[in-house]
């Protein structure tokens, strides 16, 4: 429960309350730390030339997956927060929450949520996917290094991808491959899917 992410969250959100220091003043103060997401993002890619072919070969069930498992994230969020009478701007916060924080962000400032609530959840998602990972798979018998990493890519992004890097760099390689291009199709699924449910 001491993830290294969520104890500093932790005393971050503390100070800030302490100092009644508004998350837009504390956010233009960490403009350069945000910017750095994106390239540290794309470097996690590096791996995935290692692996190019296995994934090349796999690519239907990859996609399969990817359509799945990006639609339950967003459909199962969503869904819950509506049957607990959130409000549209909440709901609408909650879609992309299984995608790394700038496509979050990115995503919920086009829809119309809100930015600084979408960065919390991301964080959130991904230390709940770090902390619960290793007890679902051994609850399913999860062995494939190439399964884990790809889950975690998908379900908890940059931190369950740092997550698999330390399983290896086959579990790192497909955990950043599915963490890119679930960004990419959560981008296209989110306003799909509410467009859908009519929100």
């Amino acid at each position: 429960m001491l993830h290294p992410v969520l104890v500093s969250m932790a005393v971050l959100i503390a100070l800030l309350a302490l100092t009644e220091t508004r998350y837009e003043t504390y956010f233009s103060g960490a403009q350069f730390i945000h910017f750095l997401l994106g390239p540290a993002t794309v470097a996690l890619a590096i791996p995935l030339c290692d692996y190019f072919d296995r994934i090349r070969r796999l690519w239907l069930p990859i996609l399969v997956a990817l359509l799945v498992g990006s639609s339950v994230a967003i459909v199962s969020a969503t869904g819950i927060a509506w049957l607990l009478g959130a409000d549209s701007g909440t709901i609408l916060t909650l879609a992309p929450k299984s995608v790394t924080s700038p496509i979050a962000i990115g995503i919920v400032e086009k829809i119309g949520g809100y930015p600084s609530m979408a960065a919390g959840l991301v964080l959130i998602t991904g230390v709940l996917g770090c902390l619960m990972s290793p007890y679902v798979f051994r609850l399913l018998k999860v062995r494939d290094e190439a399964v884990k990493g790809f889950s975690m890519g998908l379900s908890a992004h940059g931190l369950g991808t740092a997550q698999a890097l330390g399983i290896s760099s086959l579990a790192g390689a497909f955990a950043g491959m599915a963490m890119a291009v679930n960004g990419v199709v959560t981008a296209f699924l989110v306003p799909l899917l509410l467009s859908l449910a009519g929100i």
